[in-house]
């Protein structure tokens, strides 16, 4: 069935019967707006089929959400959105695991990294302000 003006749009339970979804279905399951799909559609993470008059409807397929899933849980994890395209690109070609996984490692290692390096700078500034906290309390008794 092709879609035309004069026909509605499928219904949610359609769709997620065919796999498809609007960007509406995945802006309500995630928690997203439509912008920001359309900004993961722009990098290149989401490849979504088009549709309607001069195909303006967006058709995401389960391929798509599964991206989507997967592209949120690398920003979770601190990965920048080249570095999600990048691992997600590698699973869609026909090679080898290993050096996907590799670079999947590979990537997750240096974040790690990162983010001890930050951990470490944090409980150096937490301890200064506890430091300071400590010489302010010592001054206020000092003076009552």
């Amino acid at each position: 069935m092709t879609a035309d003006a004069s026909c509605p749009p499928p219904s949610e339970e359609t769709a997620a019967d065919a796999g498809t979804y609007s960007i509406g279905d995945l802006a309500r399951e995630f928690d997203l707006t439509t912008r920001a799909i359309r900004f993961y559609e722009d990098m290149g993470l989401l490849q979504p089929q088009r549709s309607g008059p001069g195909g303006r409807v967006r058709v995401y397929a389960a391929r798509d959400r599964t991206r989507l899933k997967l592209t949120l849980r690398a920003k979770r994890l601190g990965l920048s959105l080249n570095e999600a395209r990048e691992i997600l690109d590698m699973y869609d070609s026909p090679r080898d695991t290993g050096p996907q996984l590799r670079k999947f490692l590979d990537v997750l290692a240096a974040h790690r990294q990162a983010l001890e390096a930050q951990l470490t700078e944090l409980h150096a500034n937490l301890d200064e302000v506890k430091a300071h906290e400590r010489e302010a309390r010592a001054l206020l008794a000092r003076s009552s």
